[in-house]
């Protein structure tokens, strides 16, 4: 997407069972992210074939005021540690690129 895929970097809670970190809605704080902004529709498609089923695609208030649109974790199953990207990259990453690219990108969400 964009000509380029994001480094992964650390942080967000880890999540029981799952490779990947998830955002997870706590009163009073914050996370860091990337926002993607100027979305094409097949561009959104890919990310929602991207996410997890288990993800609530939400408009949310980011630090700036502004609005956007996150993937959050709706809850349970979060372990105390936080994500690590190195032990994703070196266990994981070739993995769940082979399975996420079977995923395809036809399932779409109303934002």
């Amino acid at each position: 997407m964009k000509g380029r895929p994001p480094s992964p970097t650390d942080g967000g809670p880890a999540l029981e069972g799952r490779a990947y970190p998830g955002l997870v809605l706590a009163p009073g704080s914050a996370a860091a992210g990337f926002l993607l902004t100027d979305l094409s529709q097949r561009e959104w498609g890919i990310l929602d074939a991207f996410e997890d089923d288990r993800y609530d695609l939400r408009k949310l208030c980011l630090t700036s005021g502004a609005p956007g649109w996150g993937y959050v974790w709706p809850g349970g199953e979060v372990r105390d540690e936080d994500w690590e990207a190195e032990h994703f990259v070196t266990r994981h990453l070739q993995e769940c690129s082979t399975s996420r690219s079977r995923t395809g990108a036809g399932k779409l969400r109303t934002r």
